[in-house]
């Protein structure tokens, strides 16, 4: 499973600007929509918030990796966003979120899902590149460190 083969420089935001939970689970979603991939952006947003609603999917560390499964889409797609300031996202353990990947999935892809799943999680594990992408300056730098990262993985 290649996260950079599924993930474009142009879904990479250095500086959200939500506060909220709700805000970032949209300001990532909306990044598809610049893009030829077709999907329900109303219905996206709405998955993510009933995966969350489960459980929060900000794992700790100040990392979170929303995820669900959407109809109609054809591929999984990732979307990547950093907050300086940091984000509650009621994480396992209380800490503002500052690292998000968005993962969508086809609704028939439970396999493809959880690869993807595993090799962001398992990229994230590393606190050197945590640190990385907090220091990196552009969506540039940040699209650059993830791919070399998953080269790793």
């Amino acid at each position: 499973m290649s996260i950079t083969g599924i993930f474009k420089k142009e879904f990479v935001i250095a500086k959200l600007k939500s506060k909220t939970r709700l805000e970032v689970l949209t300001e990532l979603s909306k990044v598809f929509l610049k893009s030829d991939i077709i999907v329900n952006y109303d219905e996206m947003v709405e998955v993510l918030l009933e995966r969350e609603k489960l459980g929060s999917t900000g794992i700790g560390e100040g990392i979170a990796i929303p995820h669900g499964k959407l109809a109609g889409l054809d591929d999984i797609i990732v979307s990547f966003g950093r907050s300086k300031d940091g984000i509650d996202f009621d994480s396992m353990d209380g800490r503002p979120v500052h690292i998000f990947f968005l993962l969508m999935a086809p609704e028939n892809s439970a396999g493809q899902h959880l690869k993807a799943l595993a090799k962001i999680s398992r990229m994230l594990k590393d606190s050197s590149f945590r640190t990385e992408l907090m220091l990196a300056k552009s969506e540039d730098d940040l699209y650059r460190i993830i791919r070399e990262k998953e080269k790793t993985c």
